[in-house]
């Protein structure tokens, strides 16, 4: 195929549309704020076997300081790392398709993460005025950034402005480690009904089911939707009501993207505005629920053609022991290049979809066992592409390619870009010998209509991943 001056080769596309991959979260913060009013003890060593983490096991939990009480700050993080052992030969060194924990026999430190929050007091009463500040360095930090614009349009194959919030915080002579600032927002509670919640910044997207945050996963590997169907984040608005017990409902608007107000940023594309919201059910024991989440619009401030996604998450627990997810992800994108496309440069309306169904047995208080059933397809070659970490690094530069990727070398291009359906079989445990240490082994098998794994030569692909957290 020709290109004109400035576009994008096959194999850049393949990486510039990549880096629109997304992920989702959910509004509910990884580790709760105290609750305001609370109080404790002078900060001494507690029995490590019963402490919340690694501070207060040693005396040192800065959240016990009476200016932390006084204005109901929260300090918390934790630190993950992580190994993987894959059957494949990999002599690239990734695991195919999985991000996250994409390299095999070696060891990550997925993340290194700290926050500070203030807690808002949900009512009808009062107004009240909180926020938050999340920092992550680690090798995850790359899939988690800002980055909704990609390096390349995905309707026209041109470079575009990419913003400037957390994108090049780091070296790029570090292939594997950099900084990620997920959450940057403040947080409203206006005295409406039983409380009107707005958060207002750079925020987690409530999409999906599977979060970024370590210690709130059952299971140290991703599914497709996650990596590759959903966004990380937002930045924009968003506005929260709870009813009563069983119904709440978000809508807000969001922005700083070219790609459907995914993973936006603070400086560019600030004036396209898209959709983001949802609705959730909850039985009246709290032992079902069901929730429905979207995001919808035009795609960037250039385009008007479509970028949607919604997400169906159900819940239900069978038995105090045994709890049972369903996940429905399904995602549009109009007007795009794809791996049916980009030989011809016409584009064509794209679409990618999947179902996750989890079961999770609780053996003893701090022992659990689990299973994950994940079909994902990528109808039209648009979404999945591997190693996805060197799609994440690719940028525009003066190189005589027109672009690059720091963190990958010449023969780790993106393999392979085409259509496919994925499917991927996770067994894993999760065990927590003392409340602030979590230990999850898990045993992973992939398989791909497509030649994705063992640098594009493999259809499976069988992974023994674990990894450690240790909580703050």
């Amino acid at each position: 195929m020709k290109i004109a001056k400035h576009r994008l080769s096959a194999s850049a596309l393949a990486l510039g549309l990549f880096t629109s991959l997304g992920a989702q979260n959910t509004l509910a913060d990884p580790i709760p704020a105290e609750e305001p009013g609370t109080t404790s003890a002078e900060s001494a060593p507690k029995d490590w076997t019963n402490a919340d983490g690694l501070l207060e096991a040693m005396g040192a939990n800065i959240n016990d300081a009476q200016f932390m009480k006084n204005w109901n700050l929260k300090f918390g993080g934790w630190i993950e790392t992580s190994v993987s052992g894959n059957t494949n030969n990999s002599p690239d060194g990734f695991n195919g398709t999985i991000t996250f924990n994409d390299r095999t026999g070696e060891i990550q430190m997925n993340q290194f993460y700290l926050f500070i929050q203030k807690a808002i007091e949900v009512n009808g009463d009062s107004f009240d005025l909180g926020g938050r500040f999340d920092f992550l360095y680690g090798s995850d930090a790359i899939f988690t950034q800002a980055f909704g614009v990609p390096a390349f349009d995905p309707q026209t194959g041109l470079p575009l402005n990419r913003g400037h919030w957390d994108l090049h915080l780091t070296s790029h002579n570090d292939r594997f480690y950099s900084i990620a600032l997920p959450q940057a927002y403040a947080e409203l509670n206006l005295p409406v009904g039983n409380g009107l919640t707005v958060k207002a910044g750079h925020f987690y997207t409530p999409i999906g089911y599977e979060v970024v945050t370590a210690p709130d996963n059952f299971f140290v590997t991703k599914p497709y939707t996650f990596q590759y169907g959903e966004p990380f984040t937002h930045t924009g608005f968003l506005a929260g009501y709870t009813f009563n017990s069983n119904w709440s409902v978000m809508a807000g608007a969001v922005t700083g993207s070219a790609t459907g107000g995914w993973d936006g940023n603070w400086d560019q594309q600030l004036g396209n505005w898209d959709f983001l919201g949802g609705v959730t059910w909850t039985s009246d024991d709290g032992g079902s629920s069901l929730g429905l989440t979207a995001s919808a619009g035009e795609r960037s401030e250039n385009s008007s053609s479509a970028w949607a996604i919604y997400s169906i998450v159900g819940k239900h627990d069978f038995t105090e022991n045994l709890h049972y997810v369903f996940q429905h992800d399904h995602g549009f994108a109009d007007n795009v290049i794809t791996a049916n496309t980009i030989q011809n440069g016409t584009t064509e309306d794209a679409s990618w979809y999947g179902i996750n169904q989890y079961l999770f047995y609780d053996i003893q208080e701090n022992l659990s066992a689990g299973i994950r059933a994940e079909w994902w397809r990528d109808a039209n070659g648009f979404r999945v592409a591997g190693p996805a970490r060197c799609g994440a690094s690719l940028n525009v530069d003066n190189t005589p390619a027109g672009f690059s990727t720091f963190a990958c070398g010449p023969n780790n291009f993106v393999y392979p870009f085409a259509a496919s359906d994925y499917y991927a079989l996770t067994l894993g445990l999760t065990y927590k010998p003392v409340p602030w240490i979590l230990l999850r082994p898990n045993l992973r098998y992939d398989h791909a209509d497509i030649p994705a794994f063992d640098a594009g030569q493999r259809h499976n692909q069988f992974l023994i991943t674990g990894d450690l957290v240790v909580i703050f």
